[in-house]
């Protein structure tokens, strides 16, 4: 069903005074699952257009559920885009724009300052267990640790990278279970949906709030054969070893839902799943077609990224919203969804998502979105973005025409360039300087080439 078809089905229910729709939905507040990718590129999946690598588990959100064909998230790097998510806030606002380095060379200022509420401090004053599994990079300190951070459970590893192999690689960086080192021997993939698995079983009687952070398909590229022996037609080794670890990630994704489902849980979950930026493609042969851009960078293809949600006791199936969203909304959705309100001052930049997807809202959930990373920085109001790359003039693009980002209207409307412009200070000026630096100033970009004509189709 398109977003049209369902509005119009969804006007009909409201007019009638029918609830919307319960598909036989327990009663309770639902359990939040949030799982999130690392590096994953816009077309990396199936129901995104990805043809050489099945992806069915994660593909089976989308169609249980809705897919946002224009899902963002703040930042074309991890770090910073993760402190926006678990706040629901602009990083920007709190000075966290740029990824910190390795452990070892990282800002003694880098983290998640203590002024900010989490997602998990927010659902443990409601009621929910808390746990989280996989790559945190929001801080080193111990008074930056997740359980000191509303996480009741944590299993995985504080920095922005690790091997998949050898849990001992990085001394600096080791797998931790609560604060203790592990010697983990699993692949690290699996051994994240364990501990997930784990932890749901678990916390199975009781409300639930999970934060699922694979590392995959983050480097290093790291395969085992019992994935990348599915692919034998893929004759490329690097896109052979990227085939294996993304499905790793979809083999974790499918056993979380079978973990639900066996536990009677699935109807009544709240489960997102997002990248934390789009695909890096001359790293790792992630793809971002049909958009232009690599991580790092503020076109398309480094800020928007595969973006579903399922609650199936409650949001539609088969849903496909193209208004855009942003990782941001995930805090408050969630918070709503659980029964919560979020004060005034917290000054959440996110939007509660499910009177939107269920047709109760009509206009779209932002008027503006907005980026900035170090110089480069991008607004997006309607179709129409700005961008500026680096030091260079701002770009103008009508997304609506041109997805890949390849004529630059800005000369032609000069009207419109001022316009946003404008817009855009006016947001710049409520944002804090960074608080520390960015560890790849002066280092030499990755570069994609422009996406062919034929394949600039409408995402």
């Amino acid at each position: 069903m398109d977003r049209r078809s369902f509005l119009q089905t969804t006007a009909g229910l409201l007019g009638s005074g029918a609830l919307l729709p319960s598909r036989g939905a327990p009663s309770g507040r639902p359990n939040i699952v949030v799982i999130v990718a690392d590096d994953l590129g816009y077309m990396d999946l199936g129901v995104q257009g990805c043809r050489d690598i099945p992806t069915p588990n994660i593909d089976s959100l989308a169609a249980g559920g809705v897919r946002f064909t224009d899902g963002y998230v703040s930042c074309p790097v991890c770090s910073p885009t993760r402190a926006g998510l678990i706040t629901g806030r602009y990083q920007q606002r709190f000075g966290h724009e740029f990824n910190p380095g390795p452990a070892t060379a990282a800002d003694a200022n880098f983290g998640l300052p203590l002024t900010e509420t989490t997602l998990a401090d927010r659902m443990k004053s409601l009621g929910y267990s808390t746990g989280m599994v996989g790559k945190w990079h929001l801080g080193y300190r111990p008074e930056l640790h997740p359980l000191k951070r509303g996480f009741d459970e944590f299993f995985g590893f504080l920095g922005g990278a690790h091997s998949y192999v050898n849990a001992l690689a990085d001394k600096a960086n080791p797998i931790l279970r609560g604060t203790e080192p592990v010697d983990e021997k699993e692949y690290l993939t699996d051994a994240f949906t364990r501990e997930a698995a784990g932890f749901l079983n678990r916390r199975r009687k009781e409300p639930f709030f999970l934060y699922l952070t694979y590392n995959a398909v983050h480097g290093p590229m790291e395969p085992v054969d019992k994935y990348t022996s599915r692919f034998p037609s893929i004759a490329e080794p690097r896109r052979r070893t990227f085939a294996g670890m993304l499905a790793a990630l979809d083999a974790g994704v499918g056993a979380v839902l079978k973990t639900l489902r066996d536990n009677g849980l699935e109807e009544n979950t709240l489960i997102f799943f997002v990248s934390d930026n789009g695909g890096p493609t001359a790293g790792n042969t992630s793809r971002n077609d049909p958009l232009r851009g690599v991580k790092g960078q503020v076109l398309e293809g480094g800020i928007r990224v595969p973006f579903l949600m399922q609650w199936k006791a409650r949001v539609p199936a088969g849903v496909v919203y193209r208004r855009p969203v942003i990782a941001l909304d995930i805090f408050p959705t969630a918070v709503a969804a659980a029964g919560g309100k979020v004060p005034a001052e917290a000054r959440l930049d996110g939007v509660n998502l499910l009177p939107y997807v269920a047709g109760k809202e009509k206009a779209a959930p932002h008027e503006a979105l907005y980026w900035r990373f170090g110089q480069p920085a991008a607004i997006r109001q309607g179709d129409w973005k700005l961008l500026r790359q680096g030091e260079d003039a701002w770009q103008l693009y009508n997304l609506s025409e041109d997805v890949g980002e390849a004529k630059d209207l800005a000369a032609a409307n000069p009207a419109k360039r001022k316009e946003l412009e404008a817009a855009y200070e006016a947001w710049n000026r409520q944002l804090m300087a960074p608080r520390w630096g960015r560890p790849d100033r002066g280092r030499k970009q990755e570069k994609q080439p422009r996406v062919r004509r034929k394949d600039r189709a409408k995402a």
